[in-house]
């Protein structure tokens, strides 16, 4: 398949392309190279991007929903407000990438690098981050409801502006909070199934 005279297959280099506004919806991408491509507003809906080189590529507002992102290196990506529900970035490397206001609801995000990430405003409902690194990212009205974040690296990590009183209870402690709750009735539930 050729978009914008650029062909689209397994392996291609696409450094530098411009592919906003394409329709990539299903594209087989597997091991692609598509640094500082620009993917503005594409559609990636379904796509195949298994261990894709996405460094630097400019995907703000892309469709990536149900997207397969596993073993991705996007480092320094654009992902502002995309949508990335239920894409599977299991092992992906997003270190320093933007995704303020992204749709990562339940997401597959265990194992990945998240590291001094930009999550303000983005849609965690649900995410599986067991395993992530989430060391001094920046989460500040992301919303973790119902997100799996069993042996996350958090340290540093920004959960809130520093205005609360010495009566709040800050949200940090909230997660955590969440957390052992979420530990505790899986427990109870997987005693119940055993009996």
């Amino acid at each position: 398949m050729k978009i914008n005279g650029y062909e689209i297959k397994p392996g291609a280099d696409l450094r530098g392309a411009n592919l906003q506004d394409a329709n990539l919806e299903g594209a087989d991408l597997q091991d692609a190279n598509l640094r500082d491509a620009n993917l503005e507003d594409a559609n990636l809906r379904n796509a195949n991007l298994v261990g894709a080189n996405l460094q630097g590529a400019d995907l703000e507002y892309a469709n990536l929903q149900g997207a397969n992102l596993r073993g991705a290196d996007l480092v320094g990506a654009n992902l502002r407000c995309a949508d990335l529900v239920g894409a599977d970035l299991q092992g992906a490397n997003l270190e320093g990438a933007n995704l303020e206001g992204a749709n990562l609801e339940g997401a597959n995000l265990q194992g990945a690098n998240l590291g001094d990430t930009d999550l303000q405003g983005a849609d965690l409902r649900c995410a599986d981050l067991r395993g992530a690194n989430l060391e001094d990212a920046y989460l500040e009205d992301a919303n973790l409801l119902g997100a799996y974040l069993e042996d996350a690296n958090l340290n540093g990590t920004i959960l809130e502006k520093k205005e609360e009183t010495q009566d709040d209870t800050s949200l940090s402690q909230k997660v955590k909070e969440l957390e052992e709750e979420n530990k505790k009735l899986k427990e109870a539930l997987k005693a119940l199934l055993d009996t």
